[in-house]
């Protein structure tokens, strides 16, 4: 089995596939202050449960692949696969590993490898031209053409980072829970401020989409627009642009790198 692993700035997710299908997964807060030993151990919690692996650490992985957000995070994970999955070949998305897809950017070094690892999922999944909308930390769009280059993207703050900012710049107001509304016009404070981050978020997908897709295509229509990250329910409903939705698009595009690395190490 192949363990992939997504490293975020606050939520790791964790993939296992038999073949092309993902059979288990888990998510975690990511915490850069964690060692190796403690992700390890981690590890080996989580994959216990599983009745197709053994007791043992590494016993039922075949391959690993990980990308990382949070370098102290991605230097801990490559000396967890050096101790404690030494036989067993690993996969850590940086420069230098084959993902398929050109990165047309001033920078290439840049661009987040989960960013670029979405585009590879995309690509395989939808083709070109494309457009993945990540609801993480930051909401990110990125855009790829119709010949499968990554062209570049757009960064805006995330769902959760903007109510933390209106808690604690707002004197009368407090940090929420992330949910839908009665209505779009708030009954109380609370929920006005869930219509503004819901319907608010909506309207800037569509907007930022919508001249995205004008830059991307001539026609418009040709692009396909995949929603991913684990805040994205909150927003499928409500955006009139979203073509697809693929919760476990970044894992995906982890086992095609891997595949496509494997046969070179």
């Amino acid at each position: 089995m192949l363990l992939t692993i997504d490293v975020g700035n606050t939520h790791t997710v964790l993939g296992l596939f038999d073949g092309d299908e993902i059979v288990e997964h888990w998510r975690i807060s990511t915490d850069a202050r964690r060692t190796a030993d403690e992700l390890a151990v981690l590890l080996q919690g989580l994959m216990g449960m599983h009745p197709l692996l053994g007791d043992e650490l590494g016993d039922g992985i075949d391959g690993i692949a990980i990308c990382a957000t949070v370098p102290s995070v991605l230097h801990e994970l490559r000396e967890v696969t050096r101790r404690y999955y030494g036989d067993v070949p690993a996969i850590l998305v940086e420069p230098g590993v084959k993902t398929g897809v050109p990165i047309l950017m001033d920078n290439p070094k840049e661009v987040g490898a989960d960013r670029i690892i979405n585009a590879v999922a995309a690509v395989e999944l939808y083709g070109g031209p494309a457009i993945v909308v990540d609801f993480g930390t930051a909401t990110t769009f990125d855009a790829v053409s119709a010949r499968g280059e990554y062209v570049g993207g757009v960064i805006s703050p995330g769902i959760e980072i903007s109510v933390e900012a209106l808690g604690v710049r707002g004197a009368q107001l407090r940090k929420i829970e992330v949910a839908r509304p009665r209505s779009v016009i708030g009954k109380n404070t609370v929920e006005a401020m869930q219509s503004g981050v819901i319907y608010g978020f909506a309207g800037q997908v569509d907007g930022v989409v919508n001249r995205m897709a004008r830059e991307l295509s001539e026609d418009p229509d040709d692009v396909t627009v995949i929603a991913t990250g684990g805040l994205a329910p909150l927003v499928l409903g409500e955006s009139s642009v979203i073509d697809e939705h693929e919760p476990w698009l970044t894992l995906i595009g982890l086992r095609l790198v891997y595949e496509r690395n494997v046969s070179r190490m």
